[in-house]
């Protein structure tokens, strides 16, 4: 009988090695498999982008392939709620633009805690986004866009990344500063809303860089001007909307990354380190170059302490524009 109790004893101890949660600190082995990149919006998108940029790099340093995971829809949160949901393990990760501090304000009801169930790891760039427009609309310069919107008042409309998204944000903020009525048209990303821009089916977006600074350079959009308070190094001749005649409308549009709420410490010091390392590569300062992107980081409380702020100021902002969840 002894010797039954003791083989039980082990056996219940060997079980519970492999059931119960790794204590804080024994995560060594970090990363042993693939790791998945959630980017809640579809492929072609800036978070997308940003996220393809610096994923090989962290790969080879980690020793383990960053695999991209593009849920788009809802605004991101389709995404979001995935990674939530996720085991806190460091092997579900997210790269999200700034819409992951609009949502609260902008859905009735989300099915995860914007605040509560995700833990910063670092921004990784601040990316202008930039009010285009196709050429055929005849419209070559902000003051122009402001003069057509104010002799038809509701009669313009702009296209967004979805409902609540950072792109949206941004239109609704220069909307206020400038005091004019236009109507918004929700896609599930950029790439489908700068599509609908080129064919003139809707009127302007403020884009993030990337997905148009080939369709500038070739002249098949116009850049009326950019939403961030500086110029943006990939456009450098474009006036910003503070320049152009609409002063108090600057948005900053930023990407980063996130994982959920109770992954280890080590394991977010670590991806927030590596991210560092992939940015610090001449391969990475080029690529974000083109792309009109500044590398940008901070410690993970750091982000935690942005993102609890942003989601407090544009609570107010969603308040003033007067939008309903």
């Amino acid at each position: 009988m002894q010797v039954l109790r003791c083989a039980a004893v082990a056996t219940l101890a060997w079980l519970a090695a492999f059931t119960q949660p790794p204590a804080h600190g024994q995560t060594s082995d970090y990363p042993n498999r693939p790791i998945r990149v959630v980017v809640p919006f579809p492929a072609g998108s800036t978070t997308d982008i940003i996220a393809r940029a610096i994923a090989d790099k962290m790969g080879a340093s980690l020793g383990q392939t960053l695999v991209i995971d593009n849920r788009g829809g809802a605004s991101g949160t389709i995404g979001q709620a995935l990674v939530a949901a996720a085991a806190p393990d460091g092997y579900t990760i997210m790269v999200h633009s700034s819409s992951h501090t609009v949502s609260p304000s902008t859905f009735a009801k989300l099915p995860f805690d914007t605040l509560g169930d995700f833990a910063g790891i670092t921004p990784i760039s601040s990316t202008p986004n930039v009010l285009v427009i196709a050429p055929s609309k005849n419209i070559k310069t902000l003051p122009a866009l402001l003069a057509a919107a104010k002799a038809q008042p509701g009669k313009l409309n702009y296209a967004s990344a979805g409902q609540g998204s950072a792109t949206h944000l941004n239109a609704e903020k220069f909307k206020m500063a400038a005091a004019i009525e236009a109507t918004n048209i929700p896609f599930k990303g950029s790439a489908e809303a700068v599509t609908e821009i080129l064919a003139g089916r809707v009127d302007y977006y403020f884009s993030p860089i990337a997905p148009v600074i080939g369709q500038i350079r070739e002249g098949q959009l116009l850049a009326l001007a950019v939403g961030s308070p500086r110029r943006a190094s990939a456009l450098p001749d474009v006036p910003t909307t503070a320049e152009a005649g609409v002063p108090g409308s600057e948005f900053n549009f930023w990407i980063g990354m996130m994982a959920p709420a109770k992954t280890p410490r080590d394991i977010v010091r670590r991806l927030h380190d590596e991210v560092a390392k992939a940015l610090a590569t001449p391969e990475v300062k080029a690529r974000f170059a083109s792309l009109g992107a500044d590398a940008w980081t901070l410690q993970p409380e750091q982000f935690d302490a942005y993102i609890r702020d942003e989601v407090a100021s544009n609570a107010r902002l969603v308040k003033a524009a007067g939008l309903a969840p």
